[in-house]
């Protein structure tokens, strides 16, 4: 089974074509417990900014949310209990370890967490799959959404005279990945231009040949009554 994939029955998200893929494939090779204290540390600066972030969360303290990030090769297992949150990193998560699971690219995901996509549109349109008991997942994403997060702002403020230049590092750093986005789907796309090309006429010749089929077939018919 692929890292940083959750075992179970659903379909999953397919990752997007992009840097934080590349990122993951780089990351394979890193145990999940090296990257746990920058969990930590995400978490204890959240609990800190927004110190009543997981309180709509105490109906479910003992219902843990797994969030698996489709082109990272780990998940995250979220206890949300408000009195000992935790952010666990794991290569993989059983499912019936889990309350329920969140299925998405990481740039959905945390677009998700600071409030700036509509998360219903994200499921219909596939793009983010939850499964388990959505009741879990929508009394997080109403605890997320009433405590207003911004990552960039948040660890700015923490970090005191560095602020400013970690907030121009940090959107230099968006819009460089946000243009080699586009250079990766402009690349992707005029590789895929000629397949695409091919089907769309091998589609077309089969329309063709299915009418013409459908003629003769109405021919020998009448030719069989006559």
């Amino acid at each position: 089974m692929r890292p940083g994939q959750v075992r179970g029955n659903v379909k999953p998200v397919q990752p997007p074509f992009s840097p934080v893929l590349l990122l993951g494939m780089a990351l394979k090779p890193v145990r999940p417990a090296l990257l746990q204290p920058v969990f930590d540390g995400v978490l204890k600066m959240l609990r800190r900014r927004h110190p009543d972030i997981l309180d709509r969360m105490a109906d479910y303290a003992s219902k843990p949310v797994c969030i698996n990030p489709v082109d990272l090769p780990f998940v995250i297992l979220l206890d949300p209990n408000p009195d000992d949150p935790r952010l666990t990193v794991r290569r993989e998560i059983d499912p019936q370890e889990v309350a329920a699971t969140i299925h998405g690219p990481l740039d959905v995901l945390l677009a998700l967490a600071e409030g700036k996509v509509d998360g219903d549109a994200l499921f219909f349109t596939r793009r983010l799959v939850i499964e388990g008991d959505t009741e879990v997942v929508v009394a997080l994403r109403n605890a997320i959404d009433g405590a207003g997060i911004d990552l960039i702002n948040d660890i700015s403020a923490e970090l005191g005279p560095l602020a400013r230049p970690f907030r121009t590092c940090a959107s230099a750093a968006v819009d460089l990945l946000g243009r080699i986005q586009d250079d990766i789907e402009t690349l992707r796309t005029a590789l895929i231009a000629p397949a695409v090309k091919d089907s769309n006429a091998h589609n077309a010749r089969i329309t063709q040949l299915e009418a013409e089929l459908k003629v003769l077939r109405k021919a020998a018919r009448r030719g069989g009554v006559a």
